[in-house]
């Protein structure tokens, strides 16, 4: 152990005390309960100031290990394993408090340091068993390349909990973390993987279709929204994409097959418990990438900037690794070793999240008190283990964690009424995947062949991968396991609850907790994609146009305004040529509201019902170009009438809905809700609109608000919700629906930036706050002012910056 210079020595260990953000902004349980706590004392702070080590003993081999400006870690090392554990060193010493509360979520253990608050969290994340789903990874990860060097990084962890003081919020919480575990690593990915495609969306639109019929829930819930902005098929970019081989394995039209089945509601107590736990249905990004063909350089660019939570840290931690064969940069999920997101000395990736459905849900006739159910032609016991849940402060719980041979069971005590009280639950994060190996043959990739049969092993989740090298290539792939869903036989669509039963909507192949086969999912060859497209654009829209892809593979894509927008800059600056790195940056600066032109007709609908101040200020709004910047007034107005006419219809349109619901989750998208008629509201259309109007003028002035920069600004805050640890606030520009991502009410937007030359010119990235989890550190929040104003930083995989470690292997050891 031991050697480091005093600055390196504070900064670093103080990192250690600051972390606490889980990715995906899943912890909105924990966020009030944490908030009670004092900030740090001086004597902490006198804890947290002791020397660390500048040597630090390992099995795994020499390695250095540098800090640049931006409390960015740069490892050097001559082998993986030695790289790995120094990754998992800095990790462990910046972001640990982080990762153990992440993992505890998963496993639904929350509540053995928090209290009864997160109880609901603990039943889902245990009923779920993520743990015995992130178990069967490890075991099919383990005899892998990835498996050693996943084991060398659990080590350097715990090595920097054993060496340093541990983070402040575990003497707050009064508790001390658990060895991390390879298994842990897999927790990582399970989180990840639920937080993009873990959606009851089939749940809510056949409560609808019990509730208000079957001709509501498809106009308010529709399967395909009528937009030309899909990925593939674009006019004048991919439309020769290559068509996939399968051939008839399409299902059937929506609700073809419905019609002997009458469609039942969730119980209002089991939608209840199932929304708190759902994944924030805003989770996209923005990724593209334009061929030599079109670019000032000859040489390709792709960007990328994912959205997500916006918490303090952040959800991503920066790393660059240099290893002989490759060097790598970008972003990883604190717990993770691999660079998920970034650039190597070949090439550069990102991800947007692709929609696909890979969850499905089963309903089964049972006996002996709930514990057989009927399947086929047999009788089944369910697989049931209590297991037992610590709450701190409170009694212990038990918990009956139950299982079908489709997954997990989740269920809620019926009512008396005619609602399904108790689901199985299939879904493709619960059986064992190899995307642990996918990003480490990333990070090795030495060009486009690679990058493909690297994909191949991406089980999940399911995205959109773009890739541009500096052999010129350029790639588009949908990544992951979709599975093929059949009943009798023929393909179906999952956009249903099945008959578990009759054993309708089968994955042949899929093992729960166990090892899957490929044989009943989307063949990789026929997974939407492109080869060297002229460019290629996605922001979460459809991917294919459905009428031509031979498989079902999503009931849900994001709302079209980024993509439409997408399209609309992209092609401009294709037909413009001479493409540059600027221009693409600039892309990602876009604040362009769609939205404006979708509401238009709505807006002046609402016109003749206004008079005075009211209807000038309409005329504002209507006079607007659409730009969201802080200095205007208009999307101040819009955004706020947005809200307040989707309240209009939640209470005019969804009023009879079982009032034990939360009738505001069912609100249609808004790509939709611009779409309804009179019908749909007291009193018809404008009158809802101007009362929206209005009432969003009366918001607006309550608050004091002038223009949009008084309210559109950053609001970032760390888990224990403090000031001294919240991020400070920032107004920017932007907003859910422009390119330039920000989501104020939500806190979320684009979690990382980064644009990526294919040539010498250096890439240019941006974290929303800072890499080092300290909040007396200069990096703890060094970027955000930048990141408000869309600048970036250099990019860059030099090992500047003085040696803050050094990992000492063999005889010197």
């Amino acid at each position: 152990m031991t050697e480091r210079s005093g600055d390196l020595t504070r900064r670093a260990l103080l990192a250690a005390v600051g972390g606490g953000a889980v990715a995906g902004g899943f912890l909105g349980p924990v966020r009030g309960y944490l908030s009670a706590f004092a900030p740090l004392s001086g004597g902490t702070w006198d804890a947290a100031a002791d020397d660390p080590p500048v040597r630090v003993d390992s099995a795994h081999g020499d390695a250095t290990l540098r800090y640049d400006d931006a409390g960015v870690p740069r490892i050097e090392a001559e082998t993986e394993a030695a790289l790995s554990f120094a990754a998992g060193y800095a990790q462990g010493a910046d972001r640990l408090f982080q990762m153990d509360l992440q993992r505890r979520q998963l496993r639904g253990n929350l509540s053995a340091v928090v209290g009864e608050a997160t109880l609901d969290s603990d039943r889902f994340h245990v009923g779920m068993d993520f743990a015995a789903a992130a178990d069967a990874t490890w075991a099919e990860v383990r005899d892998t390349d990835a498996g050693p060097l996943v084991e060398a990084y659990c080590d350097g962890v715990n090595r920097a909990r054993a060496d340093l003081p541990l983070p402040v919020e575990f003497t707050l919480l009064d508790y001390e973390p658990a060895p991390w575990t390879p298994a842990d690593v897999m927790l990582a990915e399970k989180l990840i993987a639920w937080g993009l495609t873990g959606s009851f969306r089939t749940l809510r639109k056949e409560t609808l279709r019990a509730e208000l019929g079957a001709d509501a829930a498809t106009t308010l819930i529709p399967d395909r929204l009528d937009h030309d902005a899909a990925i593939l098929g674009h006019d004048g970019a991919t439309n020769d994409w290559p068509v996939p081989l399968g051939s008839a394995v399409r299902p059937p039209a929506e609700d073809d097959d419905r019609s002997t089945r009458a469609a039942l509601g969730t119980d209002p107590g089991l939608d209840r418990w199932l929304s708190g736990v759902e994944p924030p249905a805003w989770a996209g990004s923005n990724s593209w990438a334009v061929s030599g063909e079109h670019t000032a350089s000859g040489d390709p660019i792709m960007a990328n900037d994912p959205h997500l939570t916006l918490m303090a840290p952040p959800v991503w931690y920066e790393q660059v690794l240099r290893h002989p064969e490759y060097e790598v940069r970008g972003v990883t999920f604190p717990g993770v070793p691999f660079v998920v997101i970034g650039e190597n000395d070949r090439g550069a990736w990102g991800f947007t999240n692709a929609g696909c459905d890979v969850i499905d849900f089963y309903e089964y006739e049972t006996r002996a008190d709930g514990t057989e159910y009927r399947y086929g032609d047999r009788w089944r016991s369910f697989d049931i283990e209590t297991r037992t849940i610590e709450v701190a402060g409170a009694p212990d719980v038990d918990v009956d964690v139950k299982k079908s041979a489709h997954g997990a069971v989740l269920g809620a005590t019926a009512g008396g009424d005619e609602f399904r009280s108790e689901l199985g639950v299939a879904w493709t994060g619960l059986s064992a995947t190899r995307t642990t190996s996918a990003i480490l043959d990333l990070n090795r990739s030495r060009g486009a062949a690679d990058v493909d049969e690297a994909l191949r092993r991406f089980d999940e989740p399911t995205q959109c991968f773009v890739y541009a090298g500096h052999d010129g290539s350029v790639r588009y792939r949908v990544t992951g396991q979709v599975p093929i869903r059949r009943t009798d036989g023929d393909a179906v669509a999952g956009n249903r609850v099945f008959d578990g039963t009759a054993r309708e909507g089968e994955w042949a192949g899929y093992t729960p907790y166990g090892e899957s086969s490929w044989d009943g999912f989307i063949p990789y060859e026929e997974m939407p994609h492109v080869d060297d497209p002229p460019y290629v654009g996605t922001a979460n829209q459809r991917v294919v146009d459905d009428a031509e892809y031979p498989y079902y593979l999503a009931e849900d894509y994001s709302e079209p305004f980024r993509g439409i927008r997408l399209w609309e800059r992209l092609d401009a600056l294709v037909d413009g040529g001479d493409v540059t790195a600027a221009d693409l940056r600039d892309l990602q600066r876009d604040v362009h509201d769609g939205r404006l032109a979708h509401f238009r007709p709505v807006l002046e609908d609402a016109r003749d019902e206004l008079s005075g101040a009211a209807r000038d200020d309409l005329g504002t709004v209507l006079e607007w170009d659409g730009e969201a910047v802080g200095s205007e007034r208009a999307p101040l107005l819009f955004v706020h009438f947005l809200d307040a006419y989707e309240g209009r219809f939640v209470a005019d349109a969804l009023g009879d809905l079982d009032g034990r619901r939360d009738a505001a989750a069912y609100a249609p998208t808004q790509w939709v809700l611009a779409t309804l008629g009179d019908e749909w509201f007291d009193g018809g259309r404008a009158v809802a609109a101007a009362d929206a109007f209005e009432k969003a003028r009366e918001r607006v002035g309550a608050e004091g608000w002038e223009l949009y920069r008084d309210y559109n600004r950053t609001r970032i805050d760390h888990p224990f919700d403090q000031s001294f640890l919240n991020y400070p606030r920032y107004p920017t520009d932007g907003s859910a629906a422009t390119l330039f991502n920000f989501r104020v009410e939500a806190g979320a937007g684009s979690s990382w930036r980064q644009v990526c030359p294919q040539n010498d010119t250096p890439s240019r990235c941006i974290l929303p706050g800072g890499n080092d989890g300290n909040p007396y550190a200069e990096s703890y929040d060094d970027q955000l002012a930048a990141w408000a104003n869309g600048e970036f930083k250099p990019m860059d995989r030099a090992m500047s910056g003085d040696l803050a470690v050094r990992f000492v292997g063999g005889d010197e050891a």
